[in-house]
């Protein structure tokens, strides 16, 4: 019969050795990063790295070992790039310039999405402490469009509900365009079902909002089911189009500001789901830019399609010690069943453990931006 202690003693003895060869091997790694490094040779080389695994594979022919030997080996030359990457210049800002204040004046343009009384024109006055010029925009791309062609210094969009999570147009447009996050404001949403003055809310059978606002206030809509729901561009435009039709059928889930500057009437107050509803508002520039106390990042890359590949990516964040706030992914334009993540990360630009992991993924990712590092505002 077969000694378990005494199996466990071996075991301990090949642990011992491997250990010591591990780090033989990781020093040997340093010598190689030095090396490329001092020459401008790229850590990463795939072809190299294939080659290796094709290689050691072939010294086996147990099918279990070969997939194993190609799992333990992808791990351990993963482990050295990332020791290889904290040897880069901890000064690279990755083609961004520090900012130390915003510094705004009564001739600084801002647009935003929505009608004047939006939550978004909220967003953009509570962040900008409302001494701008500011111009309101039809659609999330006129923001974008604006922004891309100078004809604004800043732009302010919606990109998360805390009920209704996140609003994908946004991310693709970031994608799209180049415009990046350079702060980003949370306020409290609360929804109200705004009518004519006289009407009631018993006399509704339409009702005006975007469709986050809908979702929103889905468990009153659903109390309430021949109020007839219309999607109707931002939550301030639906409360200008009650006003503008003049019929007291018609209301809009807006804002109690939006109510006021359009004159409308409340027929019920707060009837959204969840009494903690919040919006988080992105301000948006052309100019690669960031706040040196930024205290989150936002990125976004596409992946080669293989095994491992987003869990490779990951890893970075991982070995960096960085808290990885957020992640979604969007299929790619023209490229079927092709999709790009994009991710928030806690740190800014200015931080070395975020500087080390956005190296490693913009060197080994098919591609991959900034969207920006920013600060925040509540």
């Amino acid at each position: 019969m077969i000694d378990l202690q005494e199996s466990r003693r071996k075991i301990d003895e090949v642990d011992q050795k491997l250990l010591e060869l591990f780090e033989y091997r990781m020093q040997i790694a340093k010598d190689v990063a030095e090396y490329k490094i001092s020459v401008g040779k790229a850590i990463y080389d795939p072809a190299r790295e294939e080659e290796k695994l094709e290689a050691l594979q072939a010294m086996t022919k147990d099918d279990f070992n070969k997939r194993a030997i190609s799992d333990l080996f992808t791990q351990i030359m993963s482990m050295s790039r990332r020791l290889q990457y904290t040897m880069l210049d901890s000064y690279d800002h990755l083609g961004f310039d520090v900012m130390e204040e915003l510094k705004i004046s009564q001739d600084t343009s801002v647009v935003f999405y929505g009608e004047i009384g939006s939550y978004t024109e909220q967003a953009m006055l509570e962040f900008f402490s409302g001494s701008v010029n500011s111009k309101p925009m039809g659609t999330f791309q006129d923001v974008m469009q604006a922004i891309k062609e100078g004809q604004a210094d800043y732009g302010v969009l919606p990109i998360e509900n805390s009920s209704t999570g996140t609003l994908t147009d946004i991310f693709d447009l970031l994608a799209e365009y180049d415009n990046y996050i350079i702060g980003e404001h949370v306020i409290k949403i609360e929804h109200n079902l705004l009518g004519l003055p006289g009407s009631k809310a018993d006399d509704i059978t339409t009702v005006y909002s975007h469709r986050q606002g809908l979702l929103q206030c889905s468990e009153y809509l659903k109390k309430h089911p021949y109020m007839k729901q219309m999607e109707s561009g931002s939550t301030a435009g639906s409360a200008k189009r009650v006003l503008e039709e003049m019929d007291r059928t018609k209301a809009a889930i807006a804002s109690k500001r939006a109510g006021e500057y359009y004159g409308l009437q409340i027929l019920q107050e707060g009837i959204h789901n969840d009494q903690n509803n919040s919006t988080r508002f992105i301000i948006i520039t052309n100019k690669k830019v960031y706040f040196r106390n930024s205290i989150r990042t936002s990125i976004c890359f596409a992946l080669p399609h293989k095994s491992g590949s987003l869990y490779h990516m990951l890893s970075h964040f991982i070995y960096n010690n960085l808290n990885m706030t957020r992640i979604e992914s969007r299929p790619i334009s023209g490229k079927a069943f092709e999709y790009r993540f994009f991710v928030d990360i806690e740190g800014g630009l200015n931080d070395p453990r975020v500087k080390n992991a956005l190296n490693c993924i913009k060197l080994e990712a098919l591609e991959m931006k900034i969207l920006g590092s920013y600060i925040s505002v509540r």
